[in-house]
């Protein structure tokens, strides 16, 4: 499948919050992850675990915005707006380019989180 239709697909599971579902179906095994707070992940299964605790920890989900993507080959970017209610009374309001880099097999082998402007 074209990696431009697996990142629609993918995107779609994001913007509706199913993230753990995202990582399930997206990622290849051995995934890693990044973040602009210097967060790292070194396989599917951790990132799961890290997705499953921030995702608990959410008190409510004011929005979740896909602005759009881009594709270039086997690379892609996506940019959101994440809006978030925690339950330590917390806010989170994140505007990021989530960039991953996809394999012939069409799993994803990194990503990465941009803070966006």
């Amino acid at each position: 499948m074209e990696i431009r239709n697996l990142v629609q697909q993918m995107d779609a599971l994001v913007s509706q919050g199913a993230m753990v579902d995202a990582i399930n179906t997206y990622f290849c095994d051995h995934a890693s992850t990044s973040d602009y707070g210097n967060v790292t992940t070194s396989n599917k299964a951790a990132m799961v675990e890290k997705m499953e605790g921030f995702l608990g920890s959410i008190a409510k989900v004011n929005g979740i915005t896909h602005h759009g993507t881009l594709v270039d080959g086997n690379v892609s970017a996506s940019e959101f707006t994440f809006d978030f209610d925690m339950k330590d009374g917390s806010k989170i309001l994140w505007h990021e380019i989530i960039q991953r880099a996809w394999g012939d097999d069409g799993k994803v082998k990194k990503e990465e989180y941009f803070q966006a402007a």
